[in-house]
């Protein structure tokens, strides 16, 4: 299609009765990475939740592929093609690698086809099938994670902290895979607080500060310049 595949329109959201998201407008195009960036606190992660589904916007349209879906259940936005791959990684730590791309099956793929599409991505993770989750790297689990997400055939997939307490070397080969999964036409947001480790691959980048987006646009000199001041002249 033509237009976004996603969009945010001036939403709104509230945790216990505080707003925290004030008129966000965001969207994301087919093949397309947009990096969410901003300081701890600014809503990024709310916004990543409203438009899974996963937290209720007070006000204000999501839309999925020019339908309005305001509202709708997480599972069914799942189902119609939105996929949060969550902080924290969220794998099964006491299941094995292949245990955890089971849970994938859920989609209607073949536990065989779950397996292909995950280890032909990540061939690591095809050499400890029968690993615990919970004995992998960091790195490794968030592959896991990833390969989880993919599983399902995204349209869109949304991406929470990425490079959470991982080294800089296997942050930068994920977002190399990130990259290469917008290049087959999925949509991707990205929140991500360590600006440097996304700008690289972000095709369009929008700065959230105390809930509002202050600044967006194509990743340059200019953004770099803001971020680098917004995080207290940490380098970018």
């Amino acid at each position: 299609m033509n237009g976004p595949l996603l969009e945010l329109c001036d939403v709104r959201a509230a945790h216990e009765g505080i707003t925290v998201l004030h008129g966000v407008d965001l969207s994301v195009r087919a093949g397309q990475v947009v990096a969410l960036l901003g300081p701890n606190g600014a809503g990024k992660t709310t916004t990543l939740r409203v438009a899974a589904g996963a937290h209720p916007a007070a006000s204000g349209r999501l839309l999925l592929g020019g339908r309005d879906v305001t509202g709708a259940d997480p599972r069914d936005l799942a189902r119609a093609g939105v996929c949060l791959i969550p902080e924290g990684r969220g794998v099964f730590p006491n299941l094995s690698v292949r245990d955890n791309l089971l849970m994938m099956t859920f989609t209607g793929r073949s536990r065989a086809e779950v397996e292909e599409i995950a280890f032909a991505r990540f061939p690591a993770l095809a050499r400890r099938a029968g690993q615990a989750a919970g004995t992998l790297s960091g790195g490794e689990q968030q592959m896991l994670a990833l390969a989880r997400g993919l599983a399902t055939d995204p349209a869109v997939l949304l991406v929470d902290e990425l490079s959470m307490g991982l080294a800089p070397l296997v942050v930068g080969r994920l977002y190399e895979q990130v990259a290469e999964i917008a290049r087959q036409g999925v949509a991707v947001l990205v929140v991500e607080q360590l600006a440097a480790a996304v700008l690289g691959i972000a095709d369009h980048a929008a700065v959230l500060v105390r809930g509002r987006i202050e600044r967006r646009g194509r990743p340059d000199d200019g953004l770099r310049a803001e971020l680098s001041a917004l995080y207290l002249g940490s380098s970018l």
